[in-house]
């Protein structure tokens, strides 16, 4: 039985601190939450948003908490007591944010919206005189369309954004010059998730299919095609596994039980791009998964408001696939 989590308003995004003892969860409200993954118990909130938070992100040794929120500002928290450690204020709402892996440099993007362009922006916090007069380092102009989703990629070199368009960019995080862009999705691209290693990264698409992409050449390896928008794609981090939650068409009105909520996580094989399971629950369009680290649970966050903590049960270890 999941342990269930639950917000006041839909979930935008969840995210596991690196150990995955904690879950971050933030939703169309103002509020960031942190849980115990173990039993779902809230352990606090970060309190000062004013606007629906989009993103949220906790560095490598879970010391400090960074969300960007439509309230046009990206927050950096101290994750154990709460505090509100810097605020920095943008033109339009931010839509993604992230820490490198030292944790000293974060960058987060901007929406196109009321006449502002989409930007990139990275700050580097040992230099608080950056945070102070909220000038970055760089600044990253993004003409053609803005970025829907966006992550370091390995070693803090390089981040991997996608597009409105469906395009893949990379940008080098030094010179801010697009090293790599692909175009291998037809519509917007909702998510993108590293593997445990950061040699590959799963993106998640409108155009109804999750793709499976190198993180240094973004060469494409796999696609995992489904009848409806992907929201968001997560890999597991010791099985070929990937998990994917999405929406729904409103033609597949439910003949099920109405009980059980019929939105439903899908789970397909990395290499075989077969889907071989389904978890119902959701009363609405998942839009937030993530794996737990260690690779025996996971986690999804809905329009309904909740995140379902799921533990996989001994038949998920033992399952082998009969090629």
């Amino acid at each position: 039985k999941p342990i269930l989590l639950q917000h006041e308003r839909s979930i935008t995004q969840i995210k596991y601190n690196r150990e995955g003892d904690l879950l971050f969860t933030v939703a169309k409200d103002p509020i960031v939450n942190v849980w115990y993954s173990v039993n779902g118990e809230r352990l606090g909130t970060y309190m000062g948003h004013t606007g629906a938070v989009w993103c949220v992100d906790a560095d490598w040794d879970t010391k400090h908490v960074l969300t960007g929120s439509a309230d046009n500002s990206c927050r950096l928290w101290d994750c154990e007591t709460g505090k509100q450690l810097a605020l920095l204020k943008t033109n339009s709402a931010v839509r993604t944010c992230g820490f490198d892996f030292g944790g000293n440099i974060i960058m987060f993007s901007t929406d196109k919206q009321m006449g502002y362009q989409c930007f990139v922006s990275f700050f580097d916090l040992r230099d608080p005189s950056q945070i102070d007069s909220n000038e970055p380092y760089m600044k990253i102009p993004c003409n053609d369309s803005k970025i829907t989703s966006a992550v370091w990629g390995p070693l803090g070199e390089c981040i991997i954004a996608g597009h409105e368009s469906g395009e893949l960019n990379q940008y080098s995080a030094k010179s801010g010059e697009v090293l790599v862009n692909v175009k291998e999705h037809s519509r917007q691209i909702n998510d993108i998730q590293l593997s445990r290693d950061m040699t590959m990264f799963v993106t998640a698409s409108k155009d109804n299919t999750a793709k499976l992409f190198d993180s240094t050449t973004l060469e494409h390896q796999k696609t995992f095609r489904t009848e409806r928008p992907v929201n968001s794609a997560a890999l597991s981090p010791n099985y070929d596994h990937v998990v994917l939650g999405g929406g729904q068409e409103a033609m597949d009105v439910t003949t099920t039980s109405t009980r059980i909520g019929k939105f439903e996580a899908r789970f397909f094989h990395l290499a075989f791009e077969e889907e071989f399971g389904r978890v119902k629950g959701h009363f609405g369009p998942i839009n937030s998964v993530a794996f737990h680290p260690d690779g025996k649970s996971y986690s999804s966050g809905g329009e309904d408001g909740y995140v379902r903590i799921h533990y996989f049960d001994p038949q998920y270890f033992e399952f082998e696939f009969e090629a």
